[in-house]
């Protein structure tokens, strides 16, 4: 008669990232994403949460008014462009991600969103097919007004007399 081979013998799980992480080709250092508490707490991290939370309301105005749908496209822009700079602020991808300098892309997005703000929010205020077509126009001309601090707060923040040596976070 014919023996049955013994059962292999499972390896217990290991606990935490450790040499188990390199296996699976995934460094340990490539797991953990750290989050900018001081950031959260400057003037410009209130200024970001706000201007998304703006632009949010916004969006939601022309979108239950059955406003055209440009103003509803250009408010729901500016909620993702605002939630994608915040992200990147938040983890602090402008110092990992150096070939761009994002204070100085911060501000161009900043003056180019106010520019179609003002358009589009003047024409919503203008029209003002009905009260949700209004409170978004008022609502696109706050989100200008914040834009423009927030472009003050860049602007001194950025030198361009100094050499740039790298994309410094701008807080």
């Amino acid at each position: 008669m014919a023996s049955v081979p013994a059962s292999p013998r499972l390896p217990t799980p290991s606990r935490g990232p450790g040499p188990a992480a390199h296996r699976r080709g995934r460094p340990a250092a490539m797991l953990r994403v750290e989050v900018d508490q001081a950031f959260l707490r400057s003037p410009r991290g209130f200024l970001k949460i706000a201007r998304t939370l703006v632009a949010l309301a916004a969006f939601l105005c022309f979108m239950a008014s059955g406003a055209r749908e440009a103003y509803a496209a250009l408010a729901g822009m500016e909620v993702v462009t605002n939630a994608l700079f915040l992200l990147l602020y938040l983890v602090k991808l402008d110092a990992r991600i150096r070939f761009l300098y994002w204070p100085l892309a911060d501000v161009l997005n900043s003056v180019l969103a106010a520019l179609l703000l003002l358009v589009v929010s003047l024409c919503a205020i203008i029209i003002k097919t009905n009260k949700g077509t209004l409170a978004g126009g008022v609502l696109g001309l706050t989100l200008l007004a914040l834009y423009l601090v927030d472009v003050i707060l860049l602007w001194k923040k950025i030198s361009l007399d100094k050499a740039r040596g790298g994309s410094a976070p701008a807080k």
